[in-house]
């Protein structure tokens, strides 16, 4: 089908509507076509921009009507080549001033169509490396390859080259001969701009004896570390056991070195996460008390102990709050506290609360308990606009002003973006 594209949304998709009778889906699809006016269908399509005319074709989906483009009949002036790249590349085909530009948008339209709330929208922060910026990947193996899984069929897509890993990890993964690694499913790599360093995490069933000739070969191959946890659907879930070598390495986060792991969390481009934490700083200002919410091992709150009396660290997990307070020790730094807890449980006597919490936002008890404490300045981090812009718009019903809004480009090639905002009261 031949389709006009009116504008690029969240997710990098293209936005096409068609007039006229329902179209036909493919049977496995669960699809429900979406109308905006009579006899009008909204279809997503990948891999087009906006103001191009393209011939598609339908994919299977949930929800919207779904379509990839099969062949660009007038291309838009900012379309690059991007052929032969990894699915998870979704915005790899626009050139990177139109990709700031689109995910400006992304947060503008959340922030007023989901928040219902007006506030200036600064242009987006680029990323300091656009390409071989990832220092965390995930690959699935199957068949003695590593690969993805597909963008929505989950098809294994073998592993032909990754422009968005580190140099560290392509050269780690040169060297890799999968057939080595046993019964694993999925392989992690963490690398370490900082060190070198790469560390090694297999998902995969099966008690850690049986994956020592996998520990061996990866140990040859250069990594730094080689861990195994068992399949969960929360990764690394239940735990994961340290095979062989070190189980962390130093990465730096705004201006301190910092433990990583390939099992826990930290942001997987560092250099452009290190550039938002020193805003989210000067956001913050300085006080008495800084609480760091959904604070893991501290990457943030650490950093907020030069500005502050006291910071709280409050997190779920236990070993990243025990990986923080090693850091801390580590450092010298006597005045921030980890604290396991969930967010809800928040203290009031706090001056600024920083959280960056996971995709799902906020629930409304943590909403409800960050209104009711003494804070005066939140500043809220996301990786999700879309809930960000539902929880800044009910703190902004609950008498909060959003006082400042910039999106921030950690992830370069595809239509993710973060996004760093300050409310006051």
């Amino acid at each position: 089908m031949e389709l006009k594209i009116e504008k690029i949304v969240t997710g990098g998709y293209g936005l096409a509507r068609v007039k006229g009778e329902p179209l036909a889906l493919e049977p496995e699809s669960e699809a429900k076509p979406e109308t905006r006016g009579a006899g009008s269908q909204v279809i997503l399509v990948e891999g087009a921009l906006p103001g191009e005319r393209v011939e598609a074709e339908p994919i299977a989906s949930k929800g919207v009507l779904r379509a990839r483009v099969t062949r660009v009949l007038e291309p838009s002036e900012r379309r690059v080549p991007a052929e032969n790249l990894p699915p998870t590349l979704n915005l790899a085909h626009a050139n990177y001033e139109a990709q700031l530009e689109y995910k400006r948008e992304f947060v503008l339209e959340s922030l007023e169509r989901i928040g219902k709330v007006s506030a200036t929208v600064l242009p987006t922060h680029p990323s300091p490396d656009r390409w071989h910026y990832r220092t965390v990947v995930q690959y699935a193996i199957e068949g003695g390859r590593v690969g993805y899984r597909g963008r929505e069929s989950h098809d294994f897509v073998a592993l032909t080259g990754d422009p968005i890993a580190s140099e560290q990890i392509h050269d780690l993964l040169e060297r890799l001969n999968p057939k080595e690694l046993g019964e694993a499913k999925e392989i992690v790599l963490r690398s370490s701009r900082m060190t070198g360093e790469v560390l090694v995490a297999l998902i995969g069933d099966g008690e850690r004896s049986g994956y020592g000739k996998a520990a061996h070969h990866l140990a040859g191959v250069g990594a730094a570390g080689v861990s195994l946890a068992p399949p969960d659907k929360k990764r690394f879930g239940k735990g994961a056991k340290l095979l062989w070598g070190e189980k962390t390495v130093l990465e730096k986060f705004g201006a301190l070195e910092l433990s990583v792991s390939a099992t826990g969390f930290a942001q997987v481009n560092p250099l452009a996460a290190s550039e938002l934490y020193i805003a989210a700083l000067k956001l913050a200002g300085k006080g008495a008390h800084a609480l760091d919410l959904y604070g893991g091992a501290g990457s943030i709150g650490l950093n907020l102990a030069s500005q502050f009396e006291r910071v709280t660290v409050l997190d779920v997990s236990r070993e990243a709050l025990e990986r923080g307070d090693r850091d801390a020790n580590r450092l010298g730094i006597g005045n921030v506290e980890f604290f396991e807890g969930e967010a809800a449980d928040l203290r009031r006597d706090v001056d600024v609360i920083v959280l960056d919490p996971p995709r799902a936002g906020l629930d409304k008890r943590t909403l409800e308990r960050i209104s009711a404490s003494k804070a005066q300045r939140v500043v809220y981090i996301s990786c999700d606009p879309s809930t960000w812009g539902r929880d800044v718009g009910m703190l902004a019903r609950a008498g909060w002003k959003v006082s400042h809004v910039q999106p921030w480009d950690f992830y370069p090639q595809t239509a993710h973006v973060e996004v760093l905002s300050l409310l006051e009261r």
